[in-house]
């Protein structure tokens, strides 16, 4: 993010859906390599005059956008609103909930952006089906994982006393490299996971 850019610390007063938007219109905006002035000339071309300075104070929080302004700024970044209104800070840590306002304390991003879309409700039979899905997708991604540490751990021990003559041997330095980016995402998944059955035990305590 740009020194110049929108901080988190000024933009700590704002409702965390303003907050959201108004850090995903200036990162989305770098990642096309867009100027303030170059945004608002392509919004001028789509019939939508944002200034600027509009752009500007929209980015920091500064001046509050419209449902108009959402809309034609997604459109002139190429963007789902979906993606604008569930984005996460760039230099902010993955939150436990989601940027959203108004909505469930216990809402995650993707859930977030997949109610925005359309495509999952709110409600509770609802969350529950989303949770158990989610369980499920984490399961098998830990255990895909878990099938691809064994078998790098397998090819390594088979290779016995040569991976130790040999440690420098290409085949060798590949197979300790995928053993220690498969026990990092392994890890990663197995964390994911348990607070997913966290996150469904809760879900059925209140049923």
């Amino acid at each position: 993010m740009s020194v110049l850019g929108p901080t988190l610390d000024a933009m700590a007063d704002l409702p965390p859906t303003s907050r959201a938007f108004a850090d995903a219109v200036h990162h989305y905006r770098q990642l096309r390599d867009l100027s303030l002035d170059e945004l608002a000339y392509v919004l001028a071309q789509l019939g939508h005059g944002l200034t600027t300075e509009d752009l500007r104070r929209i980015e920091h929080g500064e001046q509050a956008a419209t449902v108009d302004d959402l809309i034609a700024i997604a459109a002139a970044l190429g963007a789902r609103p979906a993606i604008l209104l569930s984005h996460i800070p760039i230099d902010m840590p993955v939150p436990d909930t989601a940027l959203a306002t108004g909505l469930p304390a216990d809402l995650e991003q993707p859930e977030l952006r997949a109610w925005l879309e359309g495509k999952t409700t709110l409600d509770h039979r609802a969350r529950l089906r989303w949770a158990v899905d989610q369980v499920s997708r984490l399961q098998i991604r830990s255990g895909h994982f878990e099938d691809q540490l064994r078998a790098a751990r397998e090819e390594l021990h088979e290779l016995g006393e040569l991976a130790d003559r040999e440690a420098d041997a290409p085949q060798v330095v590949d197979l300790h490299d995928r053993i220690r980016e498969g026990e990092h995402e392994l890890t990663q998944a197995e964390l994911g996971l348990a607070l997913a059955e966290r996150r469904l035990e809760d879900l059925r305590s209140r049923a």
